[in-house]
Order: C-alpha cells, then sequence, then structure tokens
C-alpha cells in the first residue's frame, strides 16, 4: 500500500520531530530545539511539514522579508534521506507559494553553499516550474561565520512570478 503524503502547516508538536529531521540531513545547520518549536509556531503560514502517516519526512523553513514584503525567504529545507529525488522539495515550496498569505509574493530568496548541489538543483528547477530566472549573487563569506570552515552562503533570488491561488 503507498504511503498518503500530506503537506501541511507545521504545529508546536512538530517542533521535535524537525529538530531530529534536521540533525539527520547534513550539511544542514542544526539550530536548537526552541528554534524549531518558533519556526512551528510564529513562522507556520511560511513553512510546510511533510507528513507519511509514519512520522515527519520534509520541512520547509521560511518567512516574508521584513524588507522585501514581496519576498519569501526560505531558511531551511529538509527531506528525508528515504524521499529523495521524488520532487518533494519542489512540492513543498510550491505548497508554501500558493496559499492565501503568498498572495503578495513575487520571489523567494535563499542562501545555499556552493557544495549543497541538491538544494541548487531544488531552486533552479523551481525557478524553471515557475517559468521565472535564478540569479545569484554572494552573500555571507567565510569570514561572515568567524573564518570557520563553514562554506561562503550565496544568496539566491527566484522570480518575479505569479501564481494562481
Amino acid at each position: 500500500m503507498k504511503k498518503q503524503i500530506v503537506l501541511r502547516e507545521p504545529v508546536p508538536e512538530d517542533g521535535l520531530a524537525v529538530y531530529e529531521l534536521i540533525k539527520a540531513c547534513p550539511p544542514l545547520d542544526l539550530n536548537s530545539s526552541y528554534h524549531y518549536l518558533i519556526m512551528c509556531t510564529h513562522f507556520s503560514q511560511t513553512s510546510v511539514i511533510c507528513d507519511t502517516g509514519e512520522g515527519i519526512r520534509g520541512f520547509i523553513s521560511g518567512y516574508i522579508h521584513p524588507r522585501k514584503r514581496d519576498t519569501l525567504f526560505v531558511w531551511q529545507v529538509a527531506v528525508d534521506e528515504r524521499m529523495r529525488g521524488r520532487g518533494m522539495g519542489t512540492d513543498m515550496l510550491m505548497n508554501i507559494l500558493k496559499r492565501a498569505c503568498m498572495r503578495n509574493v513575487r520571489f523567494f530568496e535563499t542562501t545555499v553553499t556552493p557544495s549543497n548541489i541538491p538544494s541548487r538543483t531544488l531552486f533552479h528547477r523551481a525557478a524553471e516550474r515557475l517559468d521565472t530566472q535564478c540569479v545569484e549573487s554572494p552573500m555571507f563569506t567565510c569570514l561572515h561565520f568567524g573564518g570557520t570552515e563553514h562554506e561562503q552562503e550565496d544568496l539566491l533570488r527566484i522570480g518575479p512570478f505569479i501564481l494562481n491561488k
């Protein structure tokens, strides 16, 4: 029997499972469990959960940019390794973009390290699906991260687009 996949807004009870999912998805930066509780409450309308009935298998966190009200900033995208390669990341992103609260959104942005090919592929495919462009520019250098081993983060800006809501 095929698992039913439900894409939905997160709720506070999802916070710990999201934390565990992120922990299992390197190279994503793991934030505190409290951070994910906040994402699942304060930012639930701009985030999404992929629930298979057997657990949370995907999560996207995002928010409306405070200085660009027409822009969704996508913070993290996590897809359980058992669900990868099925377009789940794109489906979750489209689920957020089609919500009523996104009616004024014409762009989305994210930052991605140069070595994170799966994320780069996801966002370029989303641009294709939205029939728009993906423009890359530098955002944070290694020095912004204290000169540590953290790679630079490039800004990807996708848009403009208009969705039938």
